[in-house]
């Protein structure tokens, strides 16, 4: 049975066209996701009785406070990075680029030289990201009946435009005009995410987790969107990453070159965890995609990872 999500075009924003050189922390002013927009009030369904399915409201309320934990802990961490990384700072001058924790889980993050192999592996990345998707192009298209036929194995797929593409969480029958600022990539990542994950795919397309909203997010208008958000977190479209979660980003790809890919299904899996955590609800996916980015951005600081394996959240995708 498919999902029960609203269907409306997302909100695209625009870039403020600054260029940091400096190594910075990628705070949340910046964020610029084609996220979740307008909604009609007429078609809002009732929620009246929603707080009537939360009979484990404890653990709920544990899960939030946790979250809530995890994004001060951040942006405290992101503060202390601008102070001793801001040029005009004094501190900045004397001390080597780092960043740290409160406990210490965090390691100095230093400038080096790319390795030929993390260069490649960027350029390819680079260029993946410079493709919009169009839909008059015979693989696009057939990339699209490919997402299909993994997400309803025992459905035919439906012709290119086709109210059939609601069902997926597409807001409209063409689902070309969702992509835009995600481009091709994101379509690459939801086919990626329904092969190499395919449980927590399928949990996720059909809501199965959890007790649910009555308003819930398009699955695939919120995959475009967290490919978007991705990209422009970690500064991947404007020459070397400068932010700290960038930078970090790059030893992910030394270790695996399809880390973006992997990097994404992992923040899917993290926002439907805290999107049910938050009890949120259509109106709220902003909020809870900002949020999961910062839980990421502290995901990336720790000291011990260096594959995308070692991330907290990377175990919600095999829970």
């Amino acid at each position: 049975m498919a999902s029960r999500t609203m269907r409306r075009r997302p909100y695209h924003g625009h870039e403020d066209g600054n260029r940091h050189e400096k190594l910075e922390a990628s705070g949340l002013d910046d964020l610029h996701e084609p996220l979740l927009g307008n909604y009609d009030h007429e078609n809002r369904p009732s929620e009246e009785n929603s707080h009537d399915h939360w009979d484990n409201g404890t653990r709920k309320q544990h899960l939030h406070w946790t979250f809530l934990f995890s994004q001060l802990l951040a942006q405290w961490v992101q503060w202390l990075a601008n102070v001793v990384m801001g040029s005009g700072s004094i501190i900045g001058r004397i001390l080597p680029l780092q960043s740290s924790t409160q406990n210490g889980v965090a390691r100095k993050i230093h400038l080096s030289a790319l390795s030929p192999l993390q260069e490649e592996r960027l350029r390819t990345l680079q260029k993946r990201l410079e493709v919009p998707f169009d839909g008059s192009q015979a693989e696009h298209q057939d990339a699209l009946k490919q997402l299909w036929r993994l997400a309803y194995p025992d459905r035919e797929h439906p012709p290119i435009k086709s109210e059939l593409w609601k069902d997926m969480g597409w807001q409209g029958c063409d689902p070309s005009t969702d992509f835009r600022g995600g481009g091709y990539i994101s379509l690459e990542n939801l086919i990626f995410f329904a092969q190499k994950y395919p449980e927590s795919f399928q949990r996720l397309l059909h809501k199965q987790d959890g007790t649910r909203s009555e308003w819930e997010y398009p699955f695939a208008v919120a995959g475009v969107n967290i490919s978007f958000m991705l990209s422009q977190m970690l500064v991947l479209q404007s020459g070397k990453p400068s932010t700290l979660a960038g930078i970090r980003f790059l030893e992910l790809l030394k270790d695996d070159e399809m880390a973006f890919d992997h990097l994404y299904c992992i923040v899917f899996r993290a926002m439907d965890a805290q999107w049910l955590a938050k009890r949120a609800s259509y109106m709220e996916f902003n909020d809870v995609l900002k949020s999961t980015r910062v839980q990421l951005e502290h995901e990336l600081s720790l000291e011990y990872v260096s594959s995308f394996r070692d991330l907290p959240a990377y175990k919600l995708l095999k829970s």
